[in-house]
């Protein structure tokens, strides 16, 4: 995977582009910085907010808030494990705005572990997210989208899509916004920004219905909510674990930081109007939730959203089906924006193969690696229950985020001197980092056996770490194979390394 000669103990120089970039030809002539083959910083402010609300509102709030009242056992309780959730986000939000104007480079959690703790332990984040985490959650969004599409000609009661066709939708689905998101970056903000502001605006729509049913007196539900609450610590952990879920991909906009318009300034800004946002939102909408049904009646509901429409919207039900699907396609083309580029900067970095680090000549988007992207979604598309895949490493992403910000508190003590545009109080990383460390514990006392294997997975990591980037003197036969393949693919899809002006 390390490019021949590399070595498997080097960490990246944070603040400067890679040593791997190549260097524009010098011929005599000035090479302006929009002839270079590299990713463009085409991200505005806008469009940084509608990755960021447009990947936490996915499928969750539309259809899956019984979860959290199911362990919480009450109306009250379970609103405020949502408001929990969010203020909890927020203060991750914040620890990463600090993370991503400090440590520029694209590619999130694994750019900072990388900085902070060095190769191994950034590369098995990187390999237990292109084994398991991204390809999964991708496909299941997908498989979300497609049911949800196909909902409304199903319409006989018991009669639901076949699992061929929501499988086969969810191909295109994924296929597609692949093509989107290698014709240009542009394109893939456009779609994001459509959709999310669709998946916004049916939010708004239920939370407008749900003002007019407290307006008319529906407020039986709110009256003693918090009777019969949960004592159940193991049952709050669990609600927490439920409502962070839903709140998840608060953090992805740092896997793009090279391709944001002045980040220092529009990460924070970015963080700052969207996580809040969508605090806000999530919380209106579980009360509109609970203005037209019963908590009896939203246990029982596999998709609130489309319980809600067809008990208040009459005839214009449909709508909420159609808001899920466009929501979740929304979801997937976040996912596959900011997955891509995990692997593009691993790749750079020689921790995948240095195919996966090739930018479209034309295009200026990494197309090896949403192509690759888009292949392992695919790979997972015939399993019978990604999300029970998914359950295994649920715990993965909390000790991902915990390692990030424990490189963020160690960085404070061993380089102090490093550039901060943006510095929160030192409290917020350590309480995030708490909290971090208590979900990781947690998931190994509620799910032991599930955690195990999702350990096993990581562990797995290192025998191909071992192969892959610390064994550097390969033979020339394996060598000269994985250069071949390296230059077919370039010829093919004319890609090349990314290139740096001459100093």
């Amino acid at each position: 995977m390390a490019s021949e000669g590399a070595s498997g103990d080097a960490k990246p120089q944070v603040e400067m582009a890679p040593a791997s970039l190549n260097k524009s030809p010098s011929n005599g002539k000035a090479v302006s910085d929009g002839d270079l083959v590299r990713l463009k910083p085409k991200i505005s402010l806008f469009n940084g907010v509608t990755i960021i609300v447009g990947i936490i509102i996915g499928s969750g709030i539309f259809i899956s808030p019984q979860i959290v009242l199911d362990y919480t056992k009450s109306v009250g309780l379970s609103l405020v494990i949502w408001a929990a959730c969010g203020i909890f986000s927020m203060i991750g939000a914040l620890c990463y705005g600090e993370l991503g104007t400090m440590i520029t480079m694209s590619g999130g959690d694994y750019a900072y572990i990388l900085t902070a703790f060095g190769n191994l332990p950034a590369f098995l984040l990187l390999w237990v997210t292109l084994v398991i985490i991204r390809p999964t959650a991708q496909a299941v969004v997908a498989m979300t989208f497609a049911q949800y599409i196909l909902q409304p000609f199903f319409t006989t009661e018991g009669c639901q899509p076949p699992q061929l066709a929501i499988k086969l939708l969810a191909c295109c689905c994924v296929c597609v916004l692949t093509f989107v998101n290698c014709l240009s970056v542009k394109a893939a903000t456009r779609v994001q920004d459509v959709f999310t502001a669709s998946k916004v605006i049916a939010l708004i729509v239920i939370i407008i219905v749900g003002i007019v049913q407290l307006f008319l007196g529906n407020t039986a539900n709110f009256e003693n909510s918090f009777e019969g609450s949960t004592t159940s610590i193991s049952d709050i952990v669990l609600a927490l674990y439920s409502g962070l879920f839903a709140y998840g991909g608060w953090n992805y906009l740092n896997f793009v930081t090279e391709e944001l318009v002045n980040p220092y300034k529009n990460l924070p800004r970015a963080i700052i109007i969207s996580v809040p946002l969508v605090c806000v939102v999530y919380v209106l909408a579980n009360v509109a939730y609970f203005t037209a049904m019963t908590p009896t009646e939203l246990s029982a509901s596999d998709a609130v959203a489309v319980t809600f429409g067809m008990k208040l919207l009459g005839p214009m039900a449909w709508v909420m089906p159609v808001s899920v699907a466009l929501s979740t396609f929304g979801g997937v083309n976040g996912l596959l924006l900011t997955g891509s580029r995990i692997y593009f900067v691993g790749a750079r970095y020689g921790h995948l193969p240095e195919a996966l680090a090739m930018i479209s000549v034309k295009r200026k988007t990494p197309t090896p690696s949403l192509i690759f992207t888009c292949c392992l979604t695919l790979l997972y598309m015939p399993a019978g229950n990604i999300g029970q895949l998914i359950n295994y490493f649920s715990f993965v992403t909390w000790l991902a985020t915990g390692s990030s910000i424990a490189g963020q508190l160690y960085l404070r003590w061993k380089r102090p001197d490093m550039a901060r545009p943006v510095k929160v109080p030192i409290i917020l990383p350590i309480i995030f980092f708490i909290m971090c460390l208590f979900l990781v514990l947690m998931g190994f006392i509620a799910a032991p056996i599930d955690t195990i294997i999702g350990t096993g997975i990581i562990c797995t990591g290192v025998p191909i770490y071992l192969f892959g980037v610390y064994w550097t003197n390969k033979p020339e036969w394996l060598t000269n194979a994985i250069r071949g393949f390296t230059e077919w693919m370039q010829k093919v899809l004319v890609c090349v390394s990314e290139e740096s002006k001459q100093d």
